[in-house]
């Protein structure tokens, strides 16, 4: 019986501290400043929809381009450690000596990030995409710097797990003798033979077992990921992070199949390889031509390697950035087809065809919707009551709060709760502490015990965070 009411004096608390921090958060709602603090300090559990290379910012990048004396572009602002052949190509000692530096570094921070945009002189779209190929040189070699950034950057804000997409697999195997499946696979996509294609993949993915497609995976998870997640410590009583694999949209469909089998089977081989992804951008011609091709490869995928999850990026679309029909069927092809546990983005559910049926489905499955507030305004020009959160929200979805790109877009994800608190005011505190609680549920995380004490740690954070409105 003292068990008994122990328990029930310890809901009764737990309960009055939540209506009291619920007190607070909606007299502050409409005041960014106050509600800024706020989610400063809320504990927010996970960032799931994570991409490395975008989340690194720009000022790090550029002090180690500069520190190895890499050679700019001074039109485009690419950065290589060798100097090109062709082009306008100097080394940043020289841009010191002449005295330009300072100017190079302004324009640099305006191309490789959103710094100063100002969504006029050039599409926004385009500018985020094109930052990534400009800083990428300045990435490689540098990737325990960039993980020790996240993580510390993490902790200071209160966010306890990042599922990060960090890199494409090396591989240099041969396709050179399988590229007449290209064409093949694509004419059986036309006709939508779903059969041909799955018996045509078959036959691709044995020549890859003949080409031991495995020991990339294993190389790649052996010693590259587990020695920097392993040297670094990047796992500790505060915080967690785990990895996506993720394949290129652009590339042809073998090469694509390619390294999608040897994602899938990295993370199959190891408990810090989350899951799998497929990134780029969706309106890219090679992407809209293939997409349909790609889902059934994720569903191929999934009948070899049936206990690896995968989150695919799909619906970042929106009017006007492709003809009214491509927005109807990609959130259901990535759902239906490909069989994704987690969607990305999602911004055009409003358009797919039966998106109420669509979103009841992913409510009766346990679908999750990846929300990304500031990349979805910023790349797409979609936000408040034209983006689907609320949408996904009446049908049922389980929602998660993610960056995307944090470097890139020079974000947060405090930022991200405070926009979803400010725009959307039939959004709870209630709701927020679920999404918050949901980035850990329906994280990749294979090991059961640590999202456990994810879990258990997410508790006590929120219960001491909450203590500091107590109920009066």
């Amino acid at each position: 019986m003292k068990l008994f009411l122990t328990f029930f004096l310890s809901i009764l608390l737990n309960v009055g501290y939540s209506q009291s921090a619920n007190t607070y958060f909606e007299k502050i709602r409409d005041n960014e400043a106050a509600l800024t603090a706020f989610f400063s300090q809320m504990p927010k559990g996970g960032d799931l929809h994570h991409h490395y290379s975008g989340s690194i910012y720009a000022e790090p990048l550029l002090a180690h381009a500069i520190a190895d004396n890499f050679y700019l572009n001074t039109e485009t602002m690419d950065v290589l450690k060798e100097k090109p052949s062709t082009g306008s190509w100097e080394q940043f000692s020289t841009l010191k000596r002449n005295g330009t530096l300072d100017v190079y570094k302004q324009k640099i921070m305006q191309k490789w990030s959103v710094k100063d945009y100002n969504h006029v002189d050039y599409p926004s779209d385009k500018l985020f995409f094109e930052s990534f190929m400009k800083f990428e040189p300045a990435l490689k070699g540098n990737f325990g710097q960039g993980l020790l950034e996240l993580k510390n950057r993490a902790i200071t804000e209160n966010v306890s797990y990042i599922e990060t997409q960090l890199s494409t697999i090396p591989c240099s195997m041969n396709t050179d003798d399988l590229t007449k499946f290209n064409a093949q696979l694509r004419q059986l996509a036309k006709v939508k033979d779903e059969k041909g294609i799955l018996q045509s993949l078959d036959s691709v993915y044995n020549a890859f077992q003949r080409k031991n497609a495995k020991s990339y995976a294993t190389d790649f998870n052996t010693n590259f990921v587990a020695k920097l997640h392993n040297d670094l410590k990047i796992d500790d009583k505060s915080f967690t992070m785990r990895y996506q694999n993720f394949v290129l949209r652009f590339m042809e469909p073998v090469d694509l199949f390619k390294n999608l089998v040897i994602a899938f089977i990295s993370a199959e081989n190891s408990p810090l390889m989350a899951g799998v992804n497929i990134v780029s951008p969706e309106d890219g011609e090679t992407s809209m031509k293939d997409y349909w091709l790609h889902m059934v490869m994720f569903e191929y995928c999934h009948s070899r390697f049936a206990n690896v999850k995968y989150t695919l990026h799909a619906g970042e679309l929106t009017l006007g950035l492709v003809q009214p029909e491509d927005l109807t069927w990609h959130i259901n092809a990535a759902v239906h087809i490909a069989g994704a546990n987690r969607i990305g983005h999602g911004v055009d559910m409003a358009y797919e065809k039966d998106s109420y049926d669509l979103m009841r489905y992913m409510s009766k499955k346990d679908i999750p919707i990846e929300i990304n507030l500031v990349s979805n305004e910023f790349i797409l020009k979609v936000k408040e009551n034209r983006h689907p959160l609320s949408l996904y929200k009446e049908f049922g979805v389980p929602i998660v709060i993610s960056t995307d790109d944090a470097g890139i877009l020079r974000t947060n994800l405090t930022e991200q709760y405070v926009l979803l608190a400010k725009r959307y005011k039939n959004i709870t505190y209630a709701d927020i502490k679920q999404f918050v609680y949901n980035s850990i549920t329906y994280s990749f995380i294979q090991e059961n015990s640590v999202k456990k004490e994810l879990l258990k740690n997410l508790d006590s954070r929120f219960k001491t965070f909450e203590s500091h409105f107590p109920k009066k």
